[in-house]
């Protein structure tokens, strides 16, 4: 697949029917999720910020950020769109130019929160944040071809702002020029119909915490366009981590680790992800 061929398959899978995004961490997870059917990929933040020993929110550069998403890219033919947190910059002008910075890279797309990377992430004041949206999609449309800007509304999970209040900023940043909304743990199913009834961009789901019972069939019924995880699959994997590793140090009991999967059968996958189509 060329790299206009990814862009433009990343843009049609938008513009009808329901698709899931798995966030992968590293190269090795990129491949098995293209192995496993991906159609795309988007890095995540928390995923990546893990395996650097770090914290999420913050915890890594927009140079680090920009280079795991070019190693996500080069690991499989899949379009990968970037998490990249509030776009590592408070200001309109350096948001639009990690938005550059995105697009000169390859990737196919990108999000960008209204949360600032402070204690106790609050969010930016409402104009602001609009502005901010408004520099990314500008940037955005530099790039001369398909790129898919995602614009995020968090802050209903992070607790400072209402579900009213985060329908008022995604309709504004629809206006701003965004192609995705999201607006992550609102509330339940019927809040995020709501959210997908209050504009008429495709909008992102996460299937993670209490949402991740309900299925891809439920989410498209309600006329979710896409599906991410965000770290839930990496943090699956440290529970695993934490399982097994505790249950040899504290009991010495290896058991945990008859459920790991065969080398043999990882090794086909990952061949078989960097080719995948």
């Amino acid at each position: 697949m060329t790299t206009g061929e990814r862009h433009e398959r990343f843009h049609a899978l938008h513009q009808s029917g329901c698709f899931v995004i798995p966030n992968p961490w590293d190269a090795g997870s990129a491949r098995l999720m293209a192995a496993l059917g991906a159609k795309a990929l988007a890095t995540t933040s928390a995923g990546f910020a893990f395996t650097l020993g770090r914290p999420d929110m913050g915890g890594v550069s927009r140079d680090e950020a920009l280079a795991h998403a070019q190693d996500i890219l080069a690991a499989t033919p899949l379009p990968v769109s970037g998490d990249f947190e509030n776009g590592f910059a408070d200001d309109p002008d350096g948001v639009a130019e990690t938005v550059r910075l995105a697009g000169e890279i390859g990737l196919s797309g990108c999000s960008i929160e209204d949360t600032m990377m402070v204690d106790g992430n609050p969010a930016y004041p409402f104009a602001e944040a609009v502005e901010r949206v408004r520099a990314a999609a500008a940037a955005a449309r530099t790039t001369g071809r398909p790129f898919t800007l995602c614009a995020r509304a968090d802050g209903v999970m992070n607790g400072v702002y209402d579900l009213a209040e985060a329908i008022r900023r995604i309709q504004a940043f629809e206006a701003a020029g965004a192609d995705l909304l999201y607006v992550p743990h609102p509330g339940d199913l019927a809040g995020l119909q709501t959210v997908v009834a209050s504009v008429s961009k495709p909008v992102n789901a996460l299937a993670a915490g209490a949402f991740a019972k309900h299925t891809k069939s439920e989410f498209a019924e309600i006329g979710v366009r896409r599906i991410s995880v965000g770290s839930a699959v990496a943090r699956l994997t440290h529970q695993a981590i934490l399982d097994a590793t505790s249950a040899m140090l504290e009991g010495g009991d290896f058991s945990p680790l008859l459920k790991a999967a065969k080398g043999d059968m990882i090794d086909a996958l990952l061949a078989e992800g960097a080719r995948a189509r």
